[in-house]
């Protein structure tokens, strides 16, 4: 197993803030590796929310250009929107992949359900 070592150079302090209703802000620090404050690399910001779906909660995360929490938080609502739209997006582009597979006997997810289980069928029968 190879060596798993943290970067020392790369460390960052998280403050988190959250409006209790919508999402949340993080707001990465850059510190040495001693914990003092790091002023030579600029702060990041994080914004995270879910979105509610059919099949249940899907987490969003996503970069927010910001110079201070004020201009994180005016970036948010455009930024949540993309980041909804893209995964959207990909979990359209998985499901067409799904439906255009062929479905061989024998393969993992053939909606078989042979054998040993309690009942009948059991497969999952995808569209």
């Amino acid at each position: 197993m190879p060596e798993i070592k943290i970067d020392a150079d790369n460390m960052y302090r998280e403050e988190s803030f959250t409006d209790l209703k919508v999402g949340s802000i993080r707001k990465l620090i850059p510190v040495t590796a001693n914990g003092d404050d790091d002023d030579s690399r600029e702060i990041h910001y994080e914004g995270s929310a879910s979105l509610m779906t059919p099949a249940g909660s899907l987490p969003l995360s996503f970069e927010l250009e910001a110079d201070d929490l004020a201009g994180a938080i005016e970036k948010f609502p455009e930024a949540v929107n993309q980041a909804a739209e893209k995964a959207i997006e990909e979990l359209k582009e998985m499901q067409r992949q799904q439906s255009q597979k062929i479905q061989v006997p024998g393969q993992e997810g053939y909606g078989g359900g042979y054998g040993g289980g309690q009942g009948g069928g059991g497969g999952r029968i995808q569209l």
